[in-house]
This record gives structure tokens, C-alpha cells and sequence, in this order.
């Protein structure tokens, strides 16, 4: 059933006014009001797994940052899947990881397009949940991707892996190429970035295992997903840290530029470097002797079950709530989390031995 003329007002009001009017464009509501209507709208309704998938649907993709290798690969897997579905597929967003009210903007301008779906990876976890409930009280499915919000201002997210598994592993990596032993960073992308602070967090737990006891964290520098300034966060690090062991970057543009500077530097070797890159990015430095390994999950998929869980939501077949399932094409079947956490599956070790087999 489509939106009624009153939704497709507000919508169109929630679009053109600014940030802090957007809660109060419809019915006089204050901020609060719409944090209780918007965490109603999540829950709202009941899944009927047995629905039939709707077609002609339109799905809004907004990446953290367009023109981002990694984002690109992200968005043509969800692009795919909704062909496949019979749904149609846009992408819009900033040049800019940084730029959070650009992100908000286009959350208001997709709800006034009324597209039946957004996906979105979001740049700050609270700057978007005015202008996302908005979308959802316009009966606009909403499911993040990459990078969450609050959980309220949603109906799914799907994380790439456990965050416990991410950043876990990132620190054992590191740990055993280093010989358990020395000074390490971390180059990170925004300093808001909701998952990279999640794994920030979650690699300073594994560091207080008595096993690292002789590894010392000693900075967490932020590249904002530039090239060029992770690249001179990198170099700043090294200078800041002559006796660094070791740098673990999150973030696929962090671990290209790390890489790019100590391919050409005198660390190259010495200080060791791992991270979430791509295949295609980091295959030359990982053959140079550079990188060891690193790790990522297939961004395609990542963005092909963003698309196949927004075309679920927007037909019924699920809500959103902890224990639903669904079935995502040729992916298979899905189970829904808690606080509506969709898991892709455990990340891919990248290495000498395989990087060749993977395209991406």
C-alpha cells in the first residue's frame, strides 16, 4: 500500500528543515516523541515468513563514502541482488567519510522520494537516528550495513562479522607476527566511525590478555578513510614511534596507504602491518613483503545481504526482532540477533597462499 498525502508531507517537510526541526515537523512532537514513536516503528507489525517477496520495490543505498573501493564492490553486490529480486536500485551519498550531515540530508531526501527502503553505513552512531525514525514513521524499512546507528533507529544491521571476531583476531594476527613482543598502533578511519570503535575497544580487551603482556599499545591515530592523510598518519606514527613494532589498520583505505609508505620506506619489513584490506588493494604488498596477511569479509556479499534483507523487511517476511529468520537467496538462511544484528559470517585470512583466488 503506498504512503498516504499526509506521510508524503511530512516526508517532504522532514527533508527541506533542518536537523533539529526534523523531529517536530510532524504533529508538534519533541525529540523524545519521536525516539519512543521511532523504536515502535522497528517493532511494529508481525513477520509472516510465508509473505511472497514484493517486486518493483526502490532501495536507497548510502555508504559511509561513495567512490570508496571498498563501498563500490558493497553497493554492486546490493545492486545485483535487487535485479535479481525484481526491485530497483540507487546509490547517493558524500565524497567525504567525515561528512555526517551530508549523510543526513540524504536520509531526508530519500524519505521524501519515498523509496521503500534505505541502506545505509552510517559515519556517526547517533548523528542519523532524527532523520532515520522519520523515514521509518513513513513506513521506510531501514537497515544499516558496515556501520550501524543506535539500534533504535533501525530495523536491521548487518555486521560484517562479530565484532568480537574482528577485533580479536586483528590483535592475534598482529601479536604473532611481532613475536608476541613491542609497541604497536592502530590507524583507524573517523574518529566517530561506530565499527572501527567497536573493534578498537574490543582489541584493547584482547590486549589485556596476560599473553600480550609485553605488547604496549601505544596510539590510536585516525586516517577519516583519506588516502592521503592515513598515509601521512602513517608516517607521523613512525616519527612519533622509532621503535615501533607494528601498526593494525581497520579500515581498507587505512591499510592501503600504511602499506603505500612502507613499501617505499626503510620500515618496509620491519614494521609490520595488518588490517582489513582488499584483495585487489593489498595483493602488491602483500607479494612485495610488506603485509603478511590481513583479512576482510567479501564487501559484495556484505552489501547483497544488506539489499536481500531490505526487500524482506519491506514484504513482511521479517520485522527486525531477535530470532526471525529469512532466507536470502543462494546466501541461504539467515537468523536475526539481538538488537536486530544480522552476522555475515567469520572474515577470510588473506595471505601469500591465496590472495591470487580472490577478485574483489
Amino acid at each position: 500500500m503506498r504512503k498516504s498525502s499526509i506521510r508524503r508531507t511530512c516526508a517532504a517537510l522532514a527533508a527541506v528543515t533542518s536537523l533539529a526541526l526534523a523531529a517536530t515537523a510532524c504533529g508538534g512532537t519533541t525529540k523524545e516523541d519521536v525516539k519512543d514513536e521511532g523504536g515502535k516503528a522497528a517493532a511494529a507489525g508481525k513477520a509472516d515468513p510465508n509473505a511472497e517477496t514484493k517486486k518493483g520495490l526502490t532501495v536507497g543505498f548510502l555508504p559511509k563514502q561513495v567512490n570508496n573501493p571498498y563501498f563500490t564492490v558493497a553497493d554492486k553486490g546490493g545492486e545485483k541482488a535487487l535485479k535479481e529480486l525484481g526491485s530497483s536500485y540507487k546509490e547517493v551519498g558524500t565524497s567525504s567519510g567525515t561528512d555526517t550531515a551530508g549523510q543526513v540530508s540524504y536520509v531526508n531526501t530519500l524519505t521524501q522520494q519515498q523509496v521503500d527502503a534505505i541502506a545505509v553505513s552510517a559515519q556517526d552512531p547517533g548523528a542519523l537516528c532524527t532523520a532515520l525514525k522519520q523515514a521509518m514513521k513513513n513506513d521506510i524499512k531501514i537497515v544499516t550495513y558496515d556501520s550501524d546507528t543506535n539500534p533504535e533507529c533501525r530495523n536491521a544491521f548487518i555486521s560484517q562479522a562479530s565484532s568480537d571476531d574482528i577485533g580479536r583476531t586483528q590483535v592475534q594476527q598482529m601479536a604473532e607476527q611481532i613475536g608476541n613482543k613491542g609497541e604497536i598502533a592502530i590507524l583507524s578511519a573517523a574518529q566517530t566511525a561506530t565499527n572501527q570503535n567497536a573493534w578498537i575497544e574490543i582489541m584493547k580487551d584482547e590486549l589485556k590478555d596476560p599473553k600480550y603482556k609485553d605488547i604496549k599499545l601505544v596510539k590510536v591515530a585516525y586516517g577519516d578513510d583519506d588516502a592521503q592523510k592515513s598515509f601521512q598518519q602513517t608516517q607521523g606514527l613512525l616519527q612519533e614511534h622509532p621503535n615501533l613494532k607494528g601498526i593494525i589498520s581497520p579500515t581498507t583505505v587505512g591499510i592501503k596507504a600504511a602499506a603505500q609508505y612502507l613499501s617505499g620506506s626503510k620500515y618496509k619489513g620491519k614494521v609490520k602491518l595488518t588490517g582489513l584490506g582488499t584483495p585487489n588493494d593489498m595483493r602488491k604488498y602483500v607479494k612485495n613483503g610488506t603485509v603478511e596477511a590481513f583479512e576482510l569479509w567479501d564487501p559484495a556479499k556484505l552489501g547483497e545481504l544488506a539489499a536481500r534483507t531490505a526487500v524482506a523487511l519491506a514484504s513482511g517476511q521479517i520485522t527486525g526482532k531477535e530470532g526471525e529468520t529469512f532466507e536470502a537467496g543462494a546466501m541461504g538462511e539467515y537468523t536475526i540477533g539481538k538488537d536486530g544484528v544480522i552476522n555475515l559470517g567469520k572474515p577470510t585470512v588473506f595471505t601469500a597462499d591465496n590472495v591470487d583466488q580472490f577478485d574483489f
